[in-house]
This record gives C-alpha cells, sequence and structure tokens, in this order.
C-alpha cells in the first residue's frame, strides 16, 4: 500500500501536467484583464472558520472536512474551499481600510473527504475568484463574466449559465415560514437528510438531488417569487448587465444557498458533458460573510471551479492542449569522447537559457534517436569521433527533417536555435 496513493487522489504525470500549466495560465491571464491580483493562503486553517464561514449545517462541515488536533491542542482543518480563507486574510490584514472593492484570485488545493467519483476527488484543486466591498449588481455580472470569458477562451462548447437569487436576512424570514408550512404535511414523503435539515437548513431541501424528493418538491414555494423590493431590484439589474455584456443565462429558482450570510445573487456554470454531476463553476453572493468571521460589514461575491472537472469537461469536448517542445536540442553521443563533450555542452546551453538533455545509459545511436523524439525535442545533434575531430555536426530539425551544419561552438548553436525560434 505504501506505492500506491491514497484514495480520493492521483498524480498529475508529466505527460499530462502541460493541461494544467495551460488552464492555470489563461486563468491568471483573464484574472489580470478583469483587474484580480493573486491570493495564497494557507493549506490550513482553524477549523472554527470553516464552522463559521461555510457552515455547521453543511455537509462540508459535518461529514467531509479533514480535521485533526496540533500537538499545542488546536483544532485545524485542511481547507476544503477557498473562500473563507479568502475572507480570514481580508480581516487579518485589515484589506477593509483600503481602496474598496478588494479584488483576488486564487489556484490552492483542496481537500474534502467524499466519495470520490469522475472529477471529484478528496485531494482537489480550485480556482476562484473574490470581490469585497460593493453590493452593486454590475459586479456580479463582472463575476459571472470572468468565469463565462475563461470558458470562452478555453473553447468549451454547450456550459449554461443559470441564476437566481436568494434573497435577504429580511425577505427570507417570510419566505422560510411559507416554506416551512409547504414542507411540514410532506416530511414522511422525503428522505433522512431532508428531513434533517427541515429545522436547521429548510432552504437546501430544495437542492436535493433524491428524485423521489424531487418529485414531492414540484411545487414547492420558490425564493424568487418572495423577493423585497431591494432584491428583487438587484436581480433586474444583474440580468440588465448580462443582457449589456452579452452573456445568455436562463432563471433557474431552485439555486440555493443555504445559509443566513449568502444573500442576492447565486449562480452556476452547467456542462452536460461529464455526467449528472455537471456543475463546472458556481458562485454567489456572501454580503453576511465577512461580518459572520469578525470582521466589519462587508458584501463580497465569488466563485469556486475544480480543476479537475474543468480538465475533464475539456477532454469530453475532445478540446486537445498540444504538449509543448520539453527541450530544444538532444544531444545524441556515441563513444566515451563523445560523451564528455555532449555532458559539457548540455551543461553550458543549458546556463544559456536553451532547454537541452543528452544520453545517461549509454544507449544505441537509433535508441537516443528515438529517445529525442519521445521527449519531443525540436533539434538533435548527433557527437561522435568524426564529429569532435572536425569542430562540427549537422542541427537536425525534428519536425521538418531539415540539416544545417554548425560548429561545435555553444554561442553558435544557440543563436541559431533562436533564430529558427524566431521564424516560428
Amino acid at each position: 500500500m505504501i506505492a500506491k496513493a491514497p484514495r480520493g487522489t492521483r498524480d498529475v504525470l508529466p505527460g499530462e501536467v502541460h493541461k494544467w500549466l495551460y488552464v492555470e495560465d489563461m486563468f491568471r491571464k483573464v484574472c489580470r484583464n478583469f483587474g484580480y491580483g493573486e491570493i495564497r493562503t494557507p493549506l490550513f486553517e482553524h477549523t472554527e472558520l470553516f464552522q463559521r464561514g461555510v457552515g455547521e449545517t453543511t455537509d462540508i462541515v459535518q461529514k467531509e472536512m479533514y480535521t485533526f488536533e496540533d500537538r499545542g491542542g488546536r483544532s485545524i482543518t485542511l481547507k476544503p474551499e477557498g473562500t473563507a480563507p479568502v475572507v480570514r486574510s481580508y480581516i487579518d490584514h485589515r484589506m477593509y481600510a483600503e481602496a474598496q472593492p478588494i479584488k483576488l484570485y486564487y489556484i490552492t488545493p483542496c481537500f474534502r473527504y467524499e466519495r470520490p467519483q469522475s472529477g471529484r476527488l478528496r485531494a482537489f484543486h480550485q480556482f476562484g475568484i473574490e470581490v469585497l466591498g460593493s453590493e452593486e449588481a454590475s459586479v456580479d455580472a463582472e463575476v459571472i463574466a470572468v468565469a463565462a470569458v475563461f470558458f470562452e477562451k478555453l473553447g468549451l462548447k454547450g456550459l449554461e449559465l443559470r441564476i437566481n437569487s436568494v434573497g435577504c436576512p429580511e425577505c427570507r424570514k417570510e419566505y422560510n415560514r411559507k416554506l416551512k408550512d409547504y414542507l411540514r404535511e410532506r416530511l414522511p414523503k422525503l428522505c433522512q437528510t431532508c428531513n434533517t435539515r427541515f429545522d436547521l437548513n429548510p432552504l437546501r431541501i430544495i437542492d436535493c438531488k433524491e428524485e423521489g424528493c424531487q418529485k414531492v418538491l414540484e411545487d414547492v414555494p420558490l425564493m424568487l417569487d418572495n423577493l423585497c423590493d431591494e432584491c428583487s431590484r438587484h436581480f433586474d439589474r444583474l440580468k440588465q448587465n448580462l443582457d449589456l455584456l452579452d452573456i445568455e443565462y436562463m432563471v433557474d429558482p431552485k439555486i440555493v444557498r443555504g445559509l443566513d450570510y449568502y444573500t442576492k445573487t447565486a449562480f452556476e456554470f452547467v456542462s452536460k458533458d461529464i455526467g449528472a454531476q455537471g456543475t463546472v463553476c458556481g458562485g454567489g453572493r456572501y454580503d453576511g460573510l465577512v461580518e459572520e468571521c469578525g470582521g466589519p460589514d462587508t458584501p463580497g461575491i465569488g466563485f469556486g471551479l475544480g480543476i479537475e472537472r474543468l480538465i475533464l469537461t475539456l477532454e469530453s469536448q475532445g478540446i486537445d492542449i498540444a504538449r509543448p517542445e520539453n527541450m530544444d536540442i538532444y544531444v545524441v553521443n556515441i563513444g566515451e569522447d563523445a560523451g564528455s563533450k555532449a555532458l559539457e555542452m548540455v551543461y553550458r546551453l543549458r546556463v544559456s537559457g536553451i532547454s537541452a538533455e543528452c544520453d545517461h545509459l549509454n544507449r544505441s545511436l537509433r535508441a537516443q534517436m528515438k529517445y529525442a523524439d519521445k521527449m519531443n525535442a525540436r533539434y538533435t545533434l548527433v557527437l561522435g569521433d568524426e564529429e569532435i575531430k572536425n569542430g562540427s555536426g549537422y542541427l537536425k530539425d525534428m519536425r521538418t527533417g531539415e540539416e544545417l551544419k554548425v560548429a561545435l561552438d555553444v554561442g553558435e548553436i544557440r543563436e541559431t536555435i533562436l533564430q529558427k525560434k524566431g521564424r516560428n
């Protein structure tokens, strides 16, 4: 078992890591274009942060967190999501005293103890953005636009944006009364989880994925029909802003957030290409979260998306991310003297900014050429006794087969490679 990865984890191998680098780089570019700065928070936080920031009644806190006691007797949790740590950092570093809004993005590993399934692991990675300090619907539209542009840049098709409003604490008071009245007589027909949520978190019952529960909930009262005037105006402004940005959406009144500090906008990007668990990105407004975590009353909104699920969606749509060339040049060497010369040349090329490799297994000429091709080297240079004697060799373009005679001079080889790169 020591040589097997723990259940719910996986290694990202060199043959696929280029996909991760590509989507990470694209995410950073889009975020920079929208004026977001990168933030990096610790892998673990005090457990109380997630109890308050994610919610004690959520499945994440009740069932899925990796929590342990450190040697100082403190309860510590590996972060299961990215928002609460960003909010903690916002408070900890008094970012609320800076010019608002604060616009942040992150790329971070997260951990949840849940049943592993396609695109959903126990150790996973998450993209996310958070905007703190503005309650305007224009910010909500911008946050959604960041995700929409990112998906467009990746070439994803068939994603559906679904939006809803979950109201505010004021309009939810009356709504929760109506909701409980509707649910009370139907509890025997609902699953055990829904029955547990009835007192603690009734809004989450609407989000139940059990088919039997969904049938019972067909005529359930909806928050969207019970918004106060301000929440209704905010939702109308969001739709107007999305129309202005030409971002297509559908209103889905059954998208919910079950905690009091989640307010107004809730949204999801859904794909039909990755099975039943089709949500690629989810987000929303959390105007009460900063205050709940010990900071001043501060509005906030953001989204999170799993990198594993995103790459799975790309693959399901046949979107190929080309593997980059691993190296500029592979120096093939035959014989002891050539091996020494190759080792020296490769080192000096690397120091000068050229990625280079040579043989370390005394392989044949043919085997080294096959290895160079496998490593996706752009050029090869064969060194043997004759090449060393003449002080020159042939630089071969592995794409075209073209050969160019060059002196065995690191400077000349470097310039030749750079010139050819410039033409390509």
